[in-house]
């Protein structure tokens, strides 16, 4: 095999729908394979099972090379399986295997049951450094009955995404990231992104698990100059005759630092920028080591939430109606994981608030967290409301 021309994707969620969407979209014969028979009917039907700017696009665009299954088995038809599923933070830190293993056992017997050789399986879901040497790759080994590297291979390929660009993000990265267990299986899976990206991205490649690190570092890294951008923002206005943004962008001139991600603005959240900061913190513990950087960070993160709730507590009174206006980690999406909007409503609750939130993404119906609040569609109701 020369190339990877049949992929399947395994997981229809967030990220591997619209995966499943932009590989069939440039070209590729692509099978979605997804547990939800509502996601894999849709996909099949031609709409999108998560809600993705551009997703349906990419649906449409692609269709003809694109279907979906609830059947894993189905995936030992392909040259390469990718693997986008939950891998959750466990309380110390650490991400959890189980759903990757769940996924990746039955297309590995599916794949030993065909007795099909060198089948690539490729993991982009996020994964704590050293889970893929020391658990992944050793259940597939035992359950393919063969050796990886030689009777099949292995690639860590995670994204560099933010939701509500993910499309696009995955179409034109800055960087594609490769971790492999071989050389062939690398030049695979770069062959495959040299045709895939519309731009001309690094791509790095390197072993597994420095792959993993890497993965988590570069999060890890814009989150600490978040927190050090909120850090600075809450000295300077301690200070009379300051300008937060004046001197954000002062600094960002200088071409050591530039200006991504050096905004006064609210705290970070979402489904990877926390999580993979504190999976710093697990995995330097791990190595006998400390990392107070990332512990920095994220204290620093829960400060800047912390003195936002606390403005909002210091105009209120418990039995107040309060309107908390978006909701969402960032704009473009309905995730509310970790987000200041909710940090806020929560805190507002406890304080005996009466709390109504609204956001043109976020619903009780896509983002449960909601349901403890009175939800608003309309802000324009809000003139109706004592508040």
């Amino acid at each position: 095999m020369s190339s990877l021309k049949k992929l399947s994707v395994v997981g229809l969620g967030k990220l591997g729908a619209c995966m499943a969407a932009a590989f069939a979209q440039r070209g590729f014969n692509v099978l979605g394979v997804d547990i939800n028979a509502e996601a894999v009917r849709k996909l099949n039907a031609g709409e999108p099972p998560v809600d993705e700017p551009l997703l349906a696009e990419a649906i449409t665009a692609g269709r003809k090379r694109l279907r979906a299954s609830t059947d894993a088995k189905d995936a030992a038809s392909t040259d390469a399986s990718f693997f986008i599923v939950p891998s959750p933070s466990l309380p110390d830190g650490s991400f959890s295997n189980e759903f990757l293993m769940r996924a990746m056992q039955p297309v590995a017997q599916a794949v030993k049951a065909a007795r099909k050789k060198n089948h690539l399986f490729i993991l982009s879901s996020t994964t704590t450094p050293g889970a893929c040497r020391q658990v992944i790759i050793p259940m597939l080994e035992q359950q393919l009955g063969g050796k990886c590297g030689k009777d099949f291979g292995f690639c860590y390929n995670p994204e560099f995404i933010a939701l509500g660009n993910v499309v696009r993000g995955l179409l034109e990265p800055d960087m594609v990231l490769i971790g492999e267990s071989d050389p062939r299986s690398g030049d695979l899976l770069a062959g495959l992104f040299k045709k895939f990206n519309l731009n001309r991205p690094k791509i790095a490649r390197m072993s597994i698990t420095s792959a993993e690190l890497t993965k988590i570092s570069v999060n890890s890294y814009i989150t600490a100059k978040i927190s050090f951008t909120n850090q600075l923002r809450m000295i300077a206005e301690r200070y009379a005759d300051t300008n937060i943004h004046q001197i954000l962008d002062a600094i960002g001139a200088d071409s050591r630092i530039g200006h991504k991600y050096l905004r006064a603005g609210l705290s970070y959240g979402g489904p990877c920028f926390p999580r993979d900061n504190r999976l710093i913190a697990y995995a330097a513990r791990e190595a006998g080591l400390s990392a107070p950087l990332a512990e920095a960070t994220d204290a620093v993160n829960e400060m800047a939430k912390d003195q936002l709730a606390q403005q909002a507590l210091a105009c209120t009174k418990p039995g107040d109606t309060v309107a908390v206006l978006g909701m969402s980690y960032r704009p473009g999406t309905y995730i509310v994981e970790e987000s200041a909007g909710l940090h806020i409503a929560q805190s507002l609750k406890r304080h005996g608030c009466r709390v109504v939130v609204q956001d043109y993404a976020s619903t009780p119906q896509n983002s449960p967290s909601l349901l403890e609040f009175e939800y608003l569609a309309d802000p324009a109701k809000l003139k109706s409301e004592k508040r």
